[in-house]
């Protein structure tokens, strides 16, 4: 019952536009009496609580550095057994100046729909899987240094969103994207019929990377042109890492852009970033409970 009184008394007290409190306690099935006492109790007991759970706020969204808005912030506090409100933590961030980091704005470059060609696409837009490995996507971003650009290629598994493969150069050529997969077969036991999922680069349609997926017993898939919702997934880490990270650091090397964002990726991302299409779960925790169900069964 205190979540509800905590809802209706934060959305009082921060939304200008919010209803009375006679019909807030109506529509959520309280009563306002009950509303009212809850209210004026001891003020110390009331505020020493919210003063302790700023504490737990803050550690959280420090320990996120900066990136957690109030939904993982309040999945993070469940997950460490503190009971609070959605709408109380919102209220609390906002008190106490918190905000995650927020996107720039983006205008994609190409938006012609492009055809389907001979390399199909054997996802089309479905990025679940029933187990590790049976469903992977992968994209080239670049980050910017001092000494120009890196470039890094990912492989990330469909069932978990584990960040499985990558790899980093000063150029975008096919033995990146190679070295990005092998390392994604390495660490995991790719089930027959895995499939590797991609846009329509050059480097990802070449013969040379065709060949490198054929000796791995890949099946290849690709997205059409122009049309980034076909890979979404992959650009949905790429979004993560130059809002989260990228674009919030200065590299002055291309070594200490590629030492940071390898520390992103493994200590971060896969180990501790909750995901929401995970259930505000880690990448890593959904791995290891698939690979044990795998045993299991």
């Amino acid at each position: 019952m205190s979540d509800v009184y905590e809802f209706i008394d934060a959305e009082y007290a921060t939304s200008p536009a919010a209803p009375a409190i006679t019909l807030m306690c109506s529509w959520l099935g309280v009563s306002k009496s009950g509303f009212y006492e809850w209210r004026s109790r001891p003020e110390s007991a009331t505020a020493k609580r919210r003063e302790e759970l700023k504490l737990l706020i803050k550690r959280a969204f420090d320990d996120s550095d900066g990136t957690y808005g109030y939904r993982r912030i309040w999945r993070q506090l469940a997950r460490w057994g503190v009971h609070a409100g959605a709408e109380l933590v919102r209220a609390l961030m906002r008190e106490l100046g918190l905000g995650a980091c927020q996107p720039r704005p983006w205008r994609p470059s190409t938006t012609q729909q492009g055809a389907a060609g001979p390399i199909p696409d054997l996802v089309n837009r479905d990025f679940s899987a029933e187990m590790p490995g049976a469903k992977m996507v992968g994209d080239i971003t670049y980050i910017p240094t001092w000494d120009g650009w890196v470039f890094l290629a990912t492989v990330i598994d469909c069932a978990s969103r584990k960040v499985i493969g990558w790899a980093m150069d000063d150029n975008y050529r096919t033995p990146l994207i190679t070295k990005a997969i092998e390392m994604a077969a390495r660490n995991l036991d790719l089930p027959g019929g895995a499939i590797f999922h991609s846009d329509r680069g050059s480097n990802y349609t070449s013969g040379e990377f065709a060949a490198v997926l054929k000796g791995l017993g890949i099946r290849q898939s690709v997205g059409r042109t122009g049309i980034c919702f076909d890979n979404s997934l992959a650009e949905s880490f790429n979004a993560a890492l130059k809002v989260e990270r990228v674009h919030r650091m200065v590299y002055p090397t291309r070594k200490k852009a590629m030492q940071d964002i390898a520390r992103y990726i493994e200590l971060r991302y896969n180990q501790k970033r909750l995901h929401s299409a995970l259930g505000y779960r880690t990448p890593q925790e959904v791995l290891t409970e698939c690979l044990n169900r795998q045993l299991a069964a």
